[in-house]
């Protein structure tokens, strides 16, 4: 299998690198497996004290990968898509040590669910956002709970339903990213900045902080987590996705959307 997914240590920060720009950094079933992985080897990585998720190429995450819906019952790719976000998202909130999302391209769909399971996110100005599921006939049903504790309800309430772009700016506006960089090499000191601050911290004293942070999410995520899986499972399967998912790989506008 090759690697989607480097991991390397930096002094008090585990970087870990999203690295499939053919799709575009989608949330294919080996990139989560090695993202996962990855996340654990940093909780048992002696010295660390943050981790850094980050990427290659002009896209941080497109979401699902939705190639690789094909040649299966799309029943169980749909069921087996929702279980394994589920399992990613909970494992970034359950790490013992602070996320930091360095974003500096395009992020869509279950990507936003990756930056809300962080803790902090730094964006650079190429930075770019959108929930696009409601355009292809599903919801972000598992990145909700991720996304709903940090983004104000009135950016919910819209982006939601829209698919709009977004900036980083805006990012930051609705409390989805933590800090807006002006540049490139901002986003790099603002990251660098975090991690000498968290660095501080001992390892008892960070774990027992941020669980604090986290604890409300994963008491969602145990009331509503299997209710949410089986609703995007049933979303995905669905005749209204079929098409939109067929739409967007042939690069066509869905049926829904013609005069």
């Amino acid at each position: 299998m090759s690697s989607l997914v480097h991991y390397t240590v930096q002094g008090a920060a585990a970087r870990i690198v999203l690295d499939s720009p053919h799709n575009h950094n989608a949330l294919s079933t080996a990139l989560v497996h090695q993202l996962r992985q990855v996340l654990s080897d940093a909780a048992e990585e002696s010295g660390v004290r943050a981790v850094v998720l980050t990427h290659t190429g002009t896209t941080f995450c497109a979401g699902a990968d939705l190639a690789e819906a094909t040649g299966r019952d799309p029943g169980d790719v749909a069921v087996d898509r929702a279980h394994e976000m589920t399992h990613l998202l909970r494992a970034i909130l359950e790490l013992p040590i602070p996320v930091i999302a360095a974003v500096d391209g395009h992020v869509r769909a279950g990507g936003l669910g990756l930056i809300g399971a962080c803790d902090l996110v730094v964006a650079g100005p190429a930075s770019t956002f959108a929930l696009t599921e409601a355009r292809i006939g599903v919801a972000p049903s598992i990145i909700s709970l991720t996304l709903l504790p940090k983004m104000s309800p009135r950016a919910a309430g819209r982006y939601f339903v829209t698919g709009e772009r977004f900036d980083a700016a805006e990012a930051a506006a609705i409390g989805l990213i933590t800090v807006a960089a002006d540049s490139a090499e901002d986003m790099d000191a603002a990251v660098a900045a975090l991690i000498a601050n968290i660095a501080k911290g001992s390892p008892q004293g960070l774990a027992a902080s941020k669980a604090l942070t986290t604890a409300s999410i994963l008491a969602d995520f145990d009331r509503h987590a299997e209710e949410l899986a089986k609703q995007s499972a049933a979303l995905f399967v669905s005749d209204e996705a079929r098409e939109g998912m067929l739409a967007f790989l042939q690069k066509r506008p869905p049926s829904w959307t013609r005069s």
